[in-house]
């Protein structure tokens, strides 16, 4: 049989009527999106290759710039600082959190599942503008709204380990008469800890550009100068502590990386 033969099925009546709506109703949309909102620009007077030079190439040669770097440093220790804490207290408490929400260990993991989909829904900036209003401004804030997002995230991911575990080592260890604690110590602890290892660290590299920003709404870090010199349209100081910025992360991925590489 020829393949022109084949007749292609026809579209049903209703089903092109509810193309037509669909199709309606987003041009309407993309019509009300283009005529109503102002697209007009009030940015700086400066072309964009001169803040891409003032940015890139301002800061070797600007005084001010260089002389700020050992204060830039220290906001991205406050920033590192703050990634660590709060992924060192994630790390710790998403344990629970990954064991209540497996379903090969728990009878009740759509709770515990539903409980870290409900704690990732809210992104780190919200839950930082929260902590500031809660605790004040400065790291504190900062440390826990790290740390809460990043137990939603960690929790699904040593969920998802803990349900890959080899269950025969489970079963051997029951059939010889061991208890719960001495099946959970020799039988799924040694099985979950390099994974748990490798993903705790891989969320402190998240973390630490998640905490970049977070400074900007006062949860400390370098976030809360760099936007302030970006509005006064200090472009070599932005760039400068862009540059800090970029080569503390990239020493801190690649370090991450190699203690990741070991462990798995």
């Amino acid at each position: 049989m020829d393949i022109k033969d084949i007749k292609k099925p026809k579209m049903s009546i209703k089903r092109r009527v509810q193309v037509f709506v669909i199709a309606a109703i987003l041009i309407y949309l993309y019509y009300v999106a283009f005529t109503m909102t102002d697209l007009t620009y009030r940015g700086s007077s400066l072309s964009p290759l001169n803040v891409f030079e003032r940015l890139f190439i301002g800061p070797f040669t600007d005084e001010v710039a260089l002389s700020k770097i050992p204060e830039y440093i220290m906001y991205m220790v406050e920033t590192v600082a703050i990634a660590y804490a709060g992924t060192l207290i994630a790390a710790v408490l998403a344990i629970p959190f990954g064991f209540l929400s497996a379903s090969n260990m728990s009878k009740v993991s759509y709770i515990g599942k539903a409980i870290l989909n409900g704690i990732r829904a809210f992104p780190e900036i919200m839950l930082a503008i929260i902590f500031v209003a809660a605790v004040g401004m400065g790291p504190y804030a900062g440390v826990l709204a790290i740390g809460i997002h990043s137990i939603g995230m960690l929790g699904k991911l040593y969920a998802e380990v803990i349900e890959s575990i080899d269950m025969k080592v489970i079963e051997a260890l029951k059939a010889n008469g061991a208890n719960p604690i001495q099946v959970m110590w020799f039988g799924v602890i040694p099985q979950v800890i390099p994974s748990f290892s490798s993903y705790a660290i891989y969320r402190y590299e998240i973390d630490v550009r998640s905490s970049t920003i977070l400074g900007v709404v006062g949860a400390g870090g370098i976030g809360a100068p760099l936007i302030l010199a970006s509005l006064q349209r200090k472009w070599e100081e932005v760039g400068m502590m862009l540059i800090v910025i970029i080569v503390v992360v990239t020493i801190i991925d690649l370090i991450s990386g190699k203690i990741r590489a070991k462990i798995v």
